[in-house]
């Protein structure tokens, strides 16, 4: 039968717990890329509009906040691309952004 001494047993568990912090610490980010759609009477209306889809996609309330303050608590919300052309009642916008879970 095998006998480890106590010593080797809490450098075992140490190691055990500092390797589940760093892996959690290490734990890769949640991303997803989205596309959507935005009409306005100006082409900032239309961004706007974007904007707001891109994050309803992913979650309401990033969306309520970011709509209140400008921030989204809990995501990082990558830079957006658009690309914009006359139609509907003024401006169309398409967009796509990464936006990322922390």
């Amino acid at each position: 039968m095998l006998k480890l001494s106590s010593a080797f047993v809490v450098v075992c568990t140490t190691c055990a717990a500092l390797m589940a912090v760093t892996g959690s610490a290490e734990a890769k980010k949640s991303c997803v890329v989205k596309a959507a759609e935005g009409t306005g009477s100006d082409e900032k209306a239309a961004k706007f509009q974007v904007d707001e889809a891109l994050l309803q996609a992913v979650d309401w309330g990033a969306w309520a906040s970011w709509m209140a303050n400008g921030t989204t608590p809990g995501y990082e919300y990558g830079k957006r691309k658009y690309k914009c052309s006359k139609g509907g009642i003024g401006v169309v916008c398409r967009g796509q952004a990464k936006i990322c879970k922390l």
